[in-house]
């Protein structure tokens, strides 16, 4: 593994911040920096796709855009299979939670049909990103059978793999503050919101 750590390539910060999935939490990484370097994302897509190919087989990893995506791709092909995507796409803005959506683009659907597959992200932490494109991919007929992650913040991670009988593989796991809007106690603080991922 490369000296830097992955939580130093990602920029860490404290603060109060809302996430893709309508979630307040107090820990900000930047993924996006990952990408910068491929060089130095390399060895860590390497160490998450030998774990997942240890644990279960699988004909496609998949990964939402944007950095998911990238990460998937790099898996894929340590790993010998095809690839895919799902894109994100937003309705009007709302407080409700997991409005965001995932969706595979159409000439990659069919090509999913009965396909055993892999979710790459490279952080999760409420999992709106991994939830839409795992529902994504039931809708075009595939069989989701495992779930790889760089980072697992929190809980959400262990007990979605659990719910859906999905084999994890996460580098490193976090621990993290996540809270819904009307029970986030920096809200109450007054503390200043930011949506970095806007």
């Amino acid at each position: 593994m490369p000296a830097k750590s992955l939580i130093d390539m990602m920029a860490p910060r404290s603060g109060h911040f809302r996430f893709e999935s309508g979630h307040h939490g107090d820990r900000w990484l930047e993924p996006d920096l990952l990408l910068q370097r491929p060089t130095a994302l390399r060895p860590f897509a390497i160490a998450l796709a030998q774990r997942l190919r240890r644990r279960q087989s699988f004909e496609v990893v998949c990964g939402p855009l944007t950095g998911g995506a990238f990460l998937a791709q790099m898996v894929a092909e340590q790993c010998d299979v095809a690839f895919a995507f799902a894109e994100r796409f937003a309705p009007p803005p709302s407080d409700a939670l997991y409005q965001v959506r995932y969706r595979i683009p159409a000439a990659l659907r069919d090509g999913l049909r009965g396909a055993t597959v892999a979710i790459v992200n490279d952080v999760t932490n409420a999992g709106s990103a991994v939830r839409g494109a795992y529902e994504d991919l039931l809708a075009c007929g595939a069989q989701p059978v495992a779930f790889g992650t760089l980072i697992a913040l929190g809980r959400w991670s262990t007990s979605f793999a659990a719910e859906h009988d999905l084999a994890l593989e996460a580098l490193e796991r976090l621990g993290n503050n996540l809270w819904t809007p009307e029970e986030c106690p920096l809200c109450a603080a007054a503390e200043p919101l930011e949506d970095p991922s806007s």
